[in-house]
């Protein structure tokens, strides 16, 4: 019984760590495709920092 407990217990673990690097992929694969569309985008327009901060005196 005590086997049969531990590799269930080994089992819950492999699939938590597999579940994880599936996300760590799923993660790394999103910011990728974020960056390579923000370079394929090309110059965009430029927003202006006047109404943003107040003049020094």
């Amino acid at each position: 019984m005590f086997d049969y407990e531990m590799h269930q217990l080994r089992a819950a673990e492999l699939i938590r760590e597999a579940d994880d690097r599936r996300l760590i992929r799923q993660v790394r694969k999103a910011r990728k495709e974020a960056a390579r569309s923000a370079r394929d985008k090309g110059e965009g327009r430029v927003e202006s920092l006047r109404g943003r901060f107040t003049r020094a005196a």
